[in-house]
C-alpha cells in the first residue's frame, strides 16, 4: 500500500498497537500525527522510528476526551500539516486484561462503565468530530476505530470495557451510514487478545493457553498482527468498504 503524501492522525500511539500503527503507516510513506496523553519521550521515540521508516512522524500532545484539546491538536495539523486522509482511533482509557482481578458485575458501579465509555465513546467522538471539517473540505476521507473481538465473544467478561466497545461498533456503523455521501468511510477493527502490551502484560499463561487452545491459528496476536487490517482499511484497496467490522484474532470470532 502506499500512503506517500498522505496524513494520518493515530491517537494513542506512543507504545503498544498504537505505535506499531503508527510506524507501519510511516514505513509505506506516510506523514504520521502521533497523538499522545503523557508519555512524550515515548511518543517522540515512535515519530523518530516513523522518520527512520521512510514516512514522516510528528508527535502531538492532547487528551482525547478534552474536546477542547482535540479541536486544538486537529486545528495544528491543518496548518502545519494540511489535508487529513486517515484517523485510526487507538486511544483508550487504560485497562488490564486479568480475569483474577476483574470486576464482577454484582461488584461493579455506574462509574467503571462511564469511565470505559469515556475512553472508547467520548475520545473517538470528539476525534471524529474535529476531523469533519478536513475530511469534508476533500470529500473523502477514512477513519479506523478500534475495538474488540470480545463484543462477539466475551471470552472473558471484562463487563465495562467490552460494553464500551459495543457502543463504539454502533457508532461507527451510524457515522458510516451518514458520512458515506460524503465520501468518508467508517470501519472497525476487533483484535482479540493483543501481547505484548501495557493492557495485557498481566494476563495469566492459563488464559492465554485457554485463547489459543480456542484459537484456529492456535497463537495470540502480536501488535504487528494488527496493523495491515488497519492499513487496508485506510487505503483506496477498500475504497468499497465502509461500516464493516473486521476481526483479527486468528479465527476465535467468524462472521
Amino acid at each position: 500500500m502506499d500512503f506517500r503524501e498522505k496524513t494520518v492522525l493515530v491517537t494513542g500511539a506512543s507504545r503498544g498497537i498504537g505505535a506499531a500503527i503508527a510506524k507501519a503507516f510511516a514505513a509505506e510513506g506516510a506523514m504520521v500525527v502521533v497523538n499522545y496523553l503523557r508519555n512524550a519521550d515515548a511518543a517522540e521515540r515512535v515519530a523518530e522510528d516513523c522518520r527512520a521508516l521512510g514516512g514522516d512522524g510528528w508527535a502531538v500532545q492532547a487528551d482525547v476526551t478534552d474536546e477542547g484539546a482535540v479541536r486544538a491538536m486537529v486545528e495544528r495539523v491543518g496548518e502545519e500539516v494540511g489535508p487529513l486522509d486517515a484517523v485510526v482511533n487507538n486511544a483508550f482509557r487504560p485497562y488490564a486484561f486479568d480475569p483474577d482481578k476483574r470486576t464482577l458485575f454484582w461488584d461493579a458501579a455506574w462509574a467503571d462503565y462511564q469511565g470505559q465509555v469515556d475512553g472508547a465513546l467520548r475520545g473517538t467522538f470528539n476525534v471524529c468530530q474535529a476531523v469533519l471539517p478536513l475530511m469534508r473540505r476533500r470529500a473523502r476521507g477514512s477513519i479506523v476505530n478500534m475495538t474488540t473481538d470480545l463484543v462477539a465473544r466475551p471470552t472473558v467478561p471484562y463487563h465495562d470495557y467490552a460494553t464500551a466497545k459495543s457502543a463504539l461498533v454502533g457508532f461507527s456503523r451510524n457515522l458510516a451510514t451518514e458520512l458515506g455521501p460524503l465520501g468518508i468511510r467508517v470501519n472497525c477493527v476487533a483484535p482479540g487478545l493483543v501481547y505484548p502490551t501495557d493492557a495485557s502484560r498481566t494476563t495469566k499463561e492459563g488464559v492465554k493457553d485457554m485463547i489459543i487452545a480456542q484459537t484456529p491459528l492456535r497463537r495470540i496476536a502480536t501488535p504487528d498482527d494488527v496493523t495491515g487490517p488497519v492499513l487496508f482499511l485506510a487505503s483506496d484497496w477498500s475504497r468499497f468498504m465502509t461500516g464493516q467490522t473486521l476481526y483479527v484474532d486468528g479465527g476465535l470470532v467468524m462472521g
